[in-house]
């Protein structure tokens, strides 16, 4: 009786590969072990009239994780084999594990010190979903269908700071990496939010970093969506209301090459606003909200039972026209 009939695939691809670890105990059984694998086949005497006895053991184990909610299997980074020969057995052993279990969406991060695993994965099928500075993203779907799981994130959220002092001058500043159109134009500051940063947050750090000017949130006086924009990503772009409680300027002179303190109705007439309808709509909406025509979206905390987590819901107060008062300072 030959070995291979009780040797599953996976074992004898690593036993036809030169491996150093495949050896015949003292009882006549062949194992091959390594890093997270083990297999043995225990062969008793074969004739050719009967086989008296062959038992196969199998014991491969699968990649370390967690369910998640949805039926799915998130794989542990921290504890996947570094070795790719480990790795692509471990993975193959594991994929039949899953399906067997019946799981749906399965969750591959791969640290970047671990790269070379990677086209490991995509021949077993995995695909990409998406990449941050460290790691590298993959998926899997196992029913049958089309793929249920959420894409990757499909927008980036700007803000733009617009701070008007009891002079009403406005805090414009000019940036030193433009495009050539924008050269010399004075502009509001602006970024981008940090992640588990709040909008709120963010335009008042922005506009610290890139003038030195702190300031007090007031509200979101109106947003933009657009979309294939950076990366064919959509783009949320809030611009806030804030109150500055400091007067001097320290630029960043990694980012910003002026900024200053400009007369509201000198920026008005800037070319910037003029020729663009949209921004000069913030401008309108903007002087409105200072002649207490209209009020702006506020931050308020909440919590939701759905995550059980404190968030910021932003709303506009209809019930008091004391709150929009305050709000103007």
């Amino acid at each position: 009786m030959s070995f291979s009939r009780c040797l599953g695939s996976s074992v004898r691809a690593a036993l036809s590969s030169k491996s150093n670890n495949a050896h015949t105990t003292s009882n006549g059984a062949l194992s091959s072990s390594g890093p997270g694998v083990t297999e043995s086949c225990l062969h008793h005497t074969c004739t050719t009239n009967s086989i008296n006895s062959s038992v196969c053991s199998r014991d491969l184990r699968v990649l370390d994780g967690y369910d998640d909610e949805y039926g799915g299997f998130v794989v542990d980074p921290d504890k996947l084999p570094t070795n790719q020969n480990t790795f692509s057995l471990m993975l193959r052993s594991s994929l039949s594990h899953w399906k067997m279990k019946g799981k749906q969406g399965i969750w591959l991060e791969l640290p970047l010190q671990l790269s070379e695993l990677v086209p490991i994965a995509v021949k077993e099928g995995f695909r990409y979903h998406h990449a941050e500075i460290n790691y590298v993203m993959l998926t899997y779907w196992l029913p049958e269908g089309p793929c249920m799981l959420p894409g990757n994130a499909s927008h980036q959220v700007g803000v733009g700071g617009l701070v008007i002092n009891d002079k009403g001058e406005v805090l414009v500043v000019q940036e030193r990496y433009c495009s050539p159109a924008c050269v010399g134009l004075w502009k509001l500051p602006t970024g981008f939010i940090a992640e588990s940063e709040e909008i709120f947050e963010g335009v008042v750090r922005e506009v610290k970093e890139e003038t030195g000017i702190d300031t007090e949130f007031i509200e979101v006086i109106g947003f933009r969506h657009a979309h294939s924009i950076a990366f064919n990503k959509s783009d949320l772009f809030f611009i806030c209301m804030l109150r500055p409680l400091s007067t001097q300027i320290m630029i960043d002179d990694d980012e910003i090459q002026a900024a200053k303190w400009m007369p509201l109705v000198e920026f008005v007439e800037h070319q910037l606003i003029q020729g663009d309808r949209m921004f000069k709509k913030v401008i309108d909406i903007y002087i409105a909200r200072l002649r207490k025509q209209c009020c702006g979206l506020s931050a308020h905390q909440s919590a939701s039972k759905f995550d059980g987590r404190e968030s910021t819901l932003y709303y506009h107060v209809i019930d008091s026209q004391d709150d929009c008062e305050a709000c103007s300072g």
